[in-house]
C-alpha cells in the first residue's frame, strides 16, 4: 500500500519486553543531554552537507534557523547512534513527513513517530516526545538497538520500527526516500589550491 506522496507512514512499534541490561542500556542512551554539535570529518565538508541537505529540505521547513537546527540536530543524533544520517532524514520524511507534532492513529509522536511507551520504558516523565532533541534521540537509539536485534538487517530493523516486521511496504519507502531524495555523496575536496 503506497500513501500519496506528501503523507506520512506512521506506524506503531510494538512493545517488546527488554531484558533489565538492555533496558538500563537504551535509559542511559536517551539521558545523555550532550551539546548536539555534530563531528564532520572537516569543517569544509560540514559546510558542503548542511549547505545540501539544507536546500533540499527548504520546501519543507522553510525557516532557515529552524532548518539548520533540525539539520545539526539530525546528523549529531544519527551519529551518535551510529546511523546514517540521510537514513534517519528518509525515516522522517515517511513517517512524519516532517511535521514536529504528529500524531499517527497509534499515537506514536513527532518527527521520527516515537510511540509513547518509549518514555515510560526507557525515558523519564520529563521527555517530550514532540520536543526535537528528545524525539531524535529516542528515535535513532529506537533504531539502532532494532538494528542491533537483528544483526544489522536494516530491512528487518526498518519493520520492527513500524510495526510491520515482515512487510516489505515500509522498509522499501524507507530506502526509496533515503537512496533517492536524501542521499549523498560528498564531493572530492581538493587538496590543491
Amino acid at each position: 500500500m503506497w500513501i500519496a506522496s506528501g503523507a506520512a507512514w506512521a506506524g506503531a512499534q510494538q512493545y517488546e519486553p527488554l531484558a533489565a541490561s538492555v533496558q538500563a542500556a537504551l535509559h542511559a542512551a536517551v539521558a545523555d543531554r550532550t551539546s548536539p554539535e555534530p563531528i564532520f570529518p572537516s569543517e569544509q565538508e560540514k559546510y558542503a552537507w548542511m549547505a545540501e541537505m539544507s536546500r533540499r529540505l527548504t520546501k519543507r521547513i522553510p525557516d532557515k534557523r529552524a532548518r539548520l537546527g533540525f539539520l545539526k540536530s539530525v546528523y549529531y543524533e544519527a551519529q551518535r547512534a551510529g546511523l546514517d544520517p540521510q537514513l534517519v532524514l528518509g525515516l522522517i520524511q515517511v513517517e512524519s513527513n516532517f511535521k514536529k507534532y504528529a500524531v499517527s492513529r497509534a499515537g506514536a509522536r513527532g518527527y521520527m513517530q516515537v510511540m509513547p511507551f518509549w518514555v515510560k520504558l526507557i525515558g523519564n516523565g520529563d521527555h517530550d516526545l514532540f520536543h526535537l532533541r528528545t524525539n531524535l534521540r529516542f528515535g535513532c537509539t529506537i533504531l539502532r538497538h532494532y538494528l542491533d536485534i537483528e544483526k544489522g538487517n536494516l530491512y528487518r530493523a526498518l519493520g520492527r520500527y513500524n510495526g510491520s516486521l515482515g512487510a516489505p511496504a515500509y522498509p522499501n519507502r524507507v530506502r526509496a526516500a533515503w537512496e533517492n531524495q536524501w542521499g549523498w555523496n560528498q564531493p572530492t575536496i581538493s587538496a590543491t589550491r
